[in-house]
């Protein structure tokens, strides 16, 4: 029986019981099945704890102004499961979406698989018939053990390492470091992005026998007016303008991403570089300009100004405080959600002294493993005994509220999930 793309979402969340299930075996055996063609001449792995869609983007922008044919993979989506997968930046047709499904079903046979796995294997076979020069692979909440690691990469980038997924990966930064460093591969370029990464990544990283070059350590970034420098120990230096993406912690991202291509010295059948050291600055600086990423940091405009960001966990919260320091005083309204398995306290006591007033809402009806409303306030209550707020059953009503309470020249923020962004920019857009 023949299933429109909305068919098989459903059909994919309902066959196999288990939301989640890391491991490799499986997935890998119905790739080989399906032939295991490469997806791309050259591919790149994006792991870590936060940046990781952030730095996807700007490496696929920088290799389109190279002229490159990209792929790009990530998740989850905003408001379209098509945007999980992209080429040449252009979002996945559902026609194209639903003949992968049914090639992985034929192929599965026997084999369960998560929702999460048939889009990556969908990824995976677009990519292969599509002659990409290069593949921007997004990892999932894990690394070792998650379905995109079957790819044998030829860079991997490790962007940060914070407490999430705890039950996953570990309790810790240095367990979760480990689960991470999975992606890396023996002799190849590992490049990790942030400056005071936990031993236990650095140590998988070195038993593995991957290529390490960290930030602050092989490269560096120096702002100053006008725009910033990355520059590499091997006196590689380039200029380059601001990135479009509004956030302090895009200068991290944009810097990983510029010392992945960088590293990168494999070579195609014909012997063509990836991106020739000469044309990096130029890439680099185009790319720059013209990254767009929905819901980081994204301003929707209008007085009082809202922006939205996917921001869900303390280190997250800790960019988000960065960024509202450095902005012109104005009274801040928070709308914010969160699922039930996140840090809310540790969210909450990072941004409490820049928000003026909180609009809490509730997810239980987005999602499972939604915290309703109730248990949010507490937790507010908890942290902040004195914040002032008002409790919504959804987050078009927590908005809603906050546009109605906020005065010209104030701020709106809204974030917690990415159900909370997706119901804003969809208000937004609609």
């Amino acid at each position: 029986m023949s299933r429109n793309l909305a068919e098989w979402l459903a059909y994919q969340e309902r066959v196999n019981p288990r939301s989640i299930e890391l491991g490799l075996e499986r997935v890998r055996h119905v790739w080989q099945r399906m032939g295991a063609r490469p997806p791309a001449r050259h591919v790149i792995t994006v792991g870590g704890t936060n940046g990781k869609g952030s730095t996807v983007a700007l490496l696929e922008s920088m290799l389109e102004a190279a002229g490159r044919r990209t792929g790009a993979y990530t998740s989850p989506h905003l408001l379209h499961y098509n945007e999980r997968i992209r080429i040449d930046g252009i979002d996945a047709a559902d026609e194209a979406l639903v003949a992968s499904f049914e090639r992985i079903e034929a192929a599965r046979a026997e084999i369960p698989l998560t929702y999460f796995e048939f889009g990556t294997l969908a990824a995976l076979d677009l990519f292969a018939r599509a002659d990409l020069d290069v593949a921007i692979l997004e990892v999932g909440l894990g690394g070792r053990l998650d379905a995109v690691n079957i790819v044998d990469a030829d860079v991997a980038v490790i962007t940060t390492i914070d407490l999430d997924h705890m039950d996953w990966l570990g309790p810790d930064r240095d367990s979760i470091g480990r689960e991470k460093a999975g992606i890396a591969r023996a002799g190849r370029p590992a490049i990790v992005g942030e400056l005071d990464p936990p031993a236990g990544l650095l140590d998988a990283l070195d038993v593995r026998g991957a290529r390490v070059v960290r930030a602050g350590a092989d490269f560096f970034t120096e702002r100053h007016p006008g725009g910033w420098r990355w520059r590499h120990r091997d006196g590689t230096v380039l200029e380059l303008p601001d990135p479009a993406l509004a956030a302090p912690v895009q200068y991290a991202n944009a810097a990983a991403a510029i010392a992945a291509l960088h590293a990168t010295d494999a070579t195609d059948a014909v012997g063509t570089p990836l991106l020739a050291v000469d044309s990096l600055t130029g890439a680099a600086a185009s790319g720059l300009q013209r990254v767009r990423v929905p819901a980081r940091l994204q301003s929707l405009g209008g007085d009082p100004e809202l922006f939205v960001d996917v921001g869900h966990n303390p280190q997250a919260a800790r960019a988000l405080a960065a960024w509202l320091a450095v902005q012109p005083p104005a009274r801040v309204h928070a709308v914010y959600g969160a699922l039930a398995d996140k840090d809310v306290a540790g969210v909450i006591g990072v941004l409490g002294p820049y928000v003026a007033h909180w609009h809490l809402a509730g997810l239980e009806h987005d999602s499972p493993r939604g915290m309703p409303v109730t248990a949010l306030a507490e937790h507010l209550r908890h942290v902040l005994p004195h914040a002032s707020f008002d409790q919504h059953d959804n987050v078009t009503a927590a908005l809603a509220a906050a546009r109605a309470s906020a005065q010209s020249g104030e701020r709106i923020l809204a974030f917690g999930s990415f159900f909370v962004a997706a119901a804003v920019v969809g208000a937004a857009s609609a």
